[in-house]
């Protein structure tokens, strides 16, 4: 099952890609990355389509450390709810354990470690399916958002001792000594910074560990993710039911797969694409017809229909009535409960 991560990751792609010469809406289309990803950070996008448009952007502009300058941009602030949990710790060492527990919410095939020794502690970076699937923009954009991550909770001054990266040196380490600002270990067995017990202690200014623990209960009220196929799919095609354009292929752009990949595993599940968009289309119909001051052609519009014809054909074959006898059955039983009251 495709790994998902929160397409706020893609906040900072467009300046990014410009500044090194690249039209990021093509580059996107060039890996089949939906592009109302940019616009809705909550959505969800395949963890392989991420990392192919961040090696392809990476080749095409011939900047190796293109990983790193997305984190540059980005880190904290691109987490979403998990960042609320992480900032209000009372010390770098909770907030690291914070998000070592909660990452996986933003990056469902990401893991932190905390591995401390007598006068070290090593904050090691894991993908599922191991190092050898990831290429080199992505664990370098994973680690250096790390990094920028605990320079905001620990000022400007800190510095890792040391920082390990997985992939060979690129042609030129000038970036990559500059944004760690540490002694660099290429070729390493895992992505990982190295810093001082030490830090772990430092207090994080304006931080609220109060507000803290009420935010790590709804966070983890969050964390129950659909696991199954049809549930997954369905958390999608409720979210693009919204842009007016549901299809199969969009649905599939953001697994990172074909359509047929989507039918088979559907089918497994023992349902189908259009069973589902049918029964979300009919949830999101009766809510906006609830609005009686909604024009119908809008309503067919919002719903991905060519014409209020189309939907008041849908509409009675699905509910047994027309939009019309619906609308006044239930302002009868509205009025039935006023006189009651």
């Amino acid at each position: 099952m495709s790994d998902l991560i929160r397409s706020a990751t893609l906040t900072h792609y467009p300046a990014v890609a410009q500044s090194v010469g690249l039209d990021p809406r093509a580059m996107m289309r060039k890996v089949r990355l939906p592009l109302e990803s940019l616009d809705r950070p909550d959505l969800r996008i395949a963890v392989t389509s991420l990392r192919r448009l961040l090696e392809a952007s990476a080749a095409a502009s011939g900047v190796e450390e293109f990983g790193l300058l997305m984190a540059e941009r980005g880190a904290l602030a691109n987490l979403g709810p998990v960042a609320l949990v992480v900032r209000e710790q009372a010390t770098v060492g909770d907030a690291l354990k914070a998000l070592a527990r909660f990452i996986h919410i933003h990056h469902e095939g990401m893991g932190l470690t905390i591995e401390r020794r007598e006068d070290t502690v090593t904050l090691r970076i894991g993908f599922r399916g191991g190092h050898l699937r990831v290429p080199r923009p992505s664990s370098e954009m994973a680690l250096g958002s790390l990094h920028r991550i605990i320079r905001s909770l620990a000022g400007e001054d800190w510095r890792p001792l040391q920082a390990h990266l997985i992939h060979p040196p690129p042609r030129n380490r000038k970036y990559h000594r500059s944004f760690f600002g540490c002694p660099l270990v290429f070729g390493a067995d895992a992505d990982a910074l190295v810093i001082s017990p030490r830090d772990l202690g430092r207090t994080i200014p304006r931080a609220h560990p109060l507000i803290a623990g009420y935010l790590e209960k709804r966070v983890e009220a969050i964390d129950v993710r659909p696991k199954r196929w049809d549930e997954r799919v369905t958390e999608v095609v409720r979210a693009l039911l919204a842009d007016r354009d549901c299809t199969v292929e969009r649905v599939a752009e953001h697994f990172g797969c074909t359509r047929r990949t989507i039918h088979r595993h559907l089918a497994e599940c023992g349902t189908s694409f259009s069973e589902i968009l049918d029964a979300e289309r009919a949830d999101l119909a009766l809510h906006l017809i609830e609005d009686r001051s909604r024009p119908l052609t809008n309503v067919a519009e919002m719903l991905g229909f060519s014409a209020q014809s189309a939907m008041a054909r849908w509409f009675k074959g699905r509910f047994g009535r027309s939009v019309t006898a619906w609308r006044g059955d239930a302002r009868e039983q509205a009025l039935a409960a006023i006189k009651r009251w």
